[in-house]
């Protein structure tokens, strides 16, 4: 049986459900975070952009989620869909919405502060759909 909701690899989880990730550990290099909600694996990337801030996305888009291949590899400066093989700049992330790009998690949908980044249950819950077939093929 799955917990309600559990995170995995450096991010922890706040007693509300929420993901919290650390922003020291964060670089140029892309990490990924894994959230489970109930039976759906979700999985949020971040890195940090060229400008020193920290970007993050869902690791998936819009266009492919359906495929089961919809998310992203980091090859260089580039992230690169695993289903239709569109490459993106890493430097956009979190920066351009539609298509096939990793779905953006701006300011608006995020708290963070100088130490931390965390992102809601809710918002998970929100994405849930985009992750239903992940990673199945």
């Amino acid at each position: 049986m799955f917990a309600a909701a559990t995170a995995f690899a450096n991010a922890t989880l706040t007693p509300a459900g929420d993901m919290k990730i650390s922003k020291k550990e964060i670089t140029s290099t892309a990490s990924f975070f894994q959230y489970r909600s109930g039976k759906v694996l979700m999985e949020v990337l971040a890195v940090r952009a060229p400008d020193g801030t920290v970007r993050t996305a869902f690791n998936t888009c819009h266009v492919c989620y359906s495929s089961g291949r919809g998310y992203y590899t980091q090859k260089g400066d580039l992230l690169v869909c695993n289903n239709c093989g569109n490459k993106f700049k890493i430097s956009q992330v979190g920066l351009v919405k539609g298509g096939c790009n990793p779905v953006p998690i701006g300011k608006d949908l995020k708290t963070e502060d100088a130490d931390s980044i965390i992102i809601s249950k809710a918002l998970f819950e929100e994405a849930k759909p985009l992750f239903l077939n992940w990673k199945t093929r």
